[in-house]
């Protein structure tokens, strides 16, 4: 058996709260974690439009029931969830989303911006966020990994796209999902890339915490 490979046109959805205008003060792209939908983890930032940002908020182009068949015949709960990417056929979801997510820079933000641009991912879409700012095809001014590490996999060759870059690791002093080990990958990656992340930790879980969101304002 051997696999083949095809390539076609495909439409994909993302949310927005503002538009891009002179009073524009921000931008911000943020990019939602693992079985979430682009549309409710959008609600998160919208504090932030009275401080004159534009949020837009991309959605993973795989899409999947929460929970199982027999589950939700049981619970009657068909919600749904996004993924950016899982570790079957991964290097071609990695390309895919960098490739749609250019695509959707250059739509709404295009090449002459020059309104500060950042790019905030959470949970997995930390890893999405960092694979596409070192894809080096967009200007940005501030990465945001807010519960989440570089990804070890990343392009160590182009890290320079992060040089002069403002970055954040921002987590929950309650977050289960940030522990010494992952400290330990983060500082060990960050070594590697030759940048240190400023940490900004706050009182809760693994979400997003909108006093802390507005210290970025």
């Amino acid at each position: 058996m051997e696999q083949q490979e095809l390539s076609f046109n495909c439409r994909a959805r993302y949310h927005k709260i503002g538009n891009i205008t002179p009073a524009t003060r921000q931008i911000w792209i943020v990019l939602h974690g693992y079985g979430q939908l682009a549309q409710y983890f959008i609600q998160k930032f919208k504090i932030l439009e009275e401080h004159q940002i534009c949020i837009i908020a991309p959605e993973g182009l795989s899409r999947f029931y929460l929970e199982d068949v027999t589950s939700r015949m049981q619970s009657g709960n068909n919600r749904v969830g996004a993924t950016w990417m899982t570790k079957e056929n991964r290097i071609m979801d990695i390309e895919n989303y960098v490739e749609y997510l250019n695509i959707l820079y250059h739509r709404e933000v295009g090449s002459t911006n020059t309104i500060p641009v950042t790019i905030l991912g959470f949970s997995q879409g930390c890893a999405t966020a960092s694979r596409w700012v070192t894809d080096g095809k967009i200007k940005f001014q501030r990465l945001i990994l807010w519960a989440g590490v570089f990804p070890p996999d990343m392009n160590f060759e182009k890290s320079h796209t992060l040089k002069g870059k403002e970055t954040f690791l921002v987590y929950g002093k309650s977050d289960p999902f940030i522990n010494d080990s992952r400290f330990a990958e983060m500082k060990s990656i960050s070594s590697t890339l030759g940048i240190e992340p400023a940490l900004v930790e706050f009182e809760g879980k693994h979400d997003i915490d909108s006093k802390t969101l507005l210290k970025f304002t």
